[in-house]
């Protein structure tokens, strides 16, 4: 046990595995599996005793098999090991011990050791995470059942849950699509559901497609950005497959999903999002939650004064596009033309649009603001200015500036 105090007095003095290894008091492996079996126990804390070597071999030197209860596939114990770390299924092993090594033995032997092994492995360590009221929300987005479109065809909906961190109560919201403007629409009506806005929404669902949009995608970020500064909340984007940053212990929409959707029936997309909005209040906010021992309704009601006002104003939540303007002096938006000067024929355009059809079309090219009224019945694909006229105008603007319109 000598070896094992040693490499726990380093750790606790802040020595990496790397410097263990290269010290030779272990390999890089072992050291991974003592260092999560000690923090599991508590031993990495300075503060803490060590342990004593009776504590050390209950807990990294295992029970001794009696010689009557030796396994028949204990002279390839390491190689089973081996194989069930690759993911190699049980049967494969067995037919491999049987074909490579002459293996007479059961399969049902070769099942017992693969449960021994997976018992003696450390468990994972997490740490449970507290929110501070007001703190955090977090957000989900997933696929939902499938309804009937009011284009008259099955389509699949979407779940969009934000749940606050302190007192697990949630906004659930079903809808047709992913794009960006009801993704922050769904933030709008959620706000205005808790009557007020955390300081910042964590975001980790890796496989929604929106999520991964506002992590890659510049236009989505703009249009993501431009909401959090509206609102005054801030943007925790989990990177995948870290879950040290993974903000809270429940998914929303696997929540939703297991507890919601089973056993009802839909008529439509309002009568769903209806029959949601009361089982939240009604089922979901009023049982004991397994982690705070609390109702999340009365957290809740501690938490709302926490959350941070509504704007007075509510802010527009337009969506950024990037375009081009062509060599015929016109950009292309919706299927409709606007006139832009010549001076930017040929370069690419950063386009604003607000949302719904209301306010101007604001466009940035290096710096240089302009805007144009929006022309949602104008004919599409027909410029309604001819490019004489509008080279014509445009020549005596040496600054290149946007502010000719329709």
């Amino acid at each position: 046990m000598f070896q094992y105090r040693q490499v726990l007095v380093r750790l606790r003095a802040g020595d990496s595995e790397r410097d263990l290894a290269r010290a030779g008091l272990m390999g890089r492996q072992k050291l991974a599996q003592v260092r999560s079996v000690a923090q599991f126990r508590g031993w990495l804390d300075p503060s803490v005793d060590l342990p004593t070597d009776e504590e050390l071999a209950q807990a990294f030197a295992g029970q001794r098999r009696a010689a009557s209860s030796i396994s028949s596939v204990e002279p390839w114990r390491d190689l089973v090991a081996q194989w069930q770390s690759a993911g190699v299924q049980g049967k494969a092993i067995h037919a491999a011990l049987c074909r490579l090594h002459g293996y007479h033995g059961s399969y049902s032997s070769v099942a017992r050791l693969l449960v021994d092994l997976r018992g003696r492995q450390p468990a994972n360590v997490t740490v449970r995470l507290s929110f501070e009221p007001g703190d955090a929300a977090q957000v989900d987005f997933g696929a939902g059942p499938v309804l009937v479109h009011p284009d008259g065809r099955p389509r699949r909906t979407w779940a969009f849950v934000m749940t606050l961190a302190h007192s697990r109560h949630q906004y659930v919201e079903f809808v047709w699509d992913q794009t960006v403007a009801t993704w922050l629409g769904c933030h709008r009506r959620a706000f205005e559901w808790f009557h007020g806005v955390p300081s910042r929404l964590i975001i980790d669902n890796a496989k929604c497609a929106i999520i991964r949009a506002c992590a890659k995608d510049p236009l989505v970020q703009r249009a993501y950005a431009e909401c959090a500064e509206g609102y005054g909340f801030k943007i925790d984007a989990c990177p995948p497959h870290d879950p040290q940053k993974k903000g809270i212990v429940e998914a929303g929409v696997k929540y939703v999903k297991g507890n919601f959707l089973p056993t009802r029936t839909f008529r439509d997309l309002a009568d769903l999002n209806a029959q949601v909005r009361l089982w939240v209040m009604q089922e979901a906010s009023q049982r004991v939650h397994g982690t705070t021992r609390v109702k999340p309704l009365a957290l809740f009601e501690l938490e709302r004064a926490w959350l941070q006002p509504l704007p007075a104003i509510a802010p527009d939540l337009g969506s950024w596009h990037r375009v081009t303007v062509h060599r015929d002096c016109h950009l292309q938006f919706e299927r409709v033309l606007y006139s832009a000067p010549f001076t930017l024929a040929g370069k690419p355009l950063w386009l604003r649009a607000p949302t719904g059809q209301q306010g101007p079309l604001r466009g940035i090219s290096r710096g240089v603001l302009g805007s144009w009224n929006r022309q949602v019945e104008a004919p599409r694909n027909k410029a309604t200015m001819m490019v004489t006229m509008l080279t014509t105008n445009c020549a005596g603007n040496h600054r290149g500036c946007l502010e000719h319109q329709h």
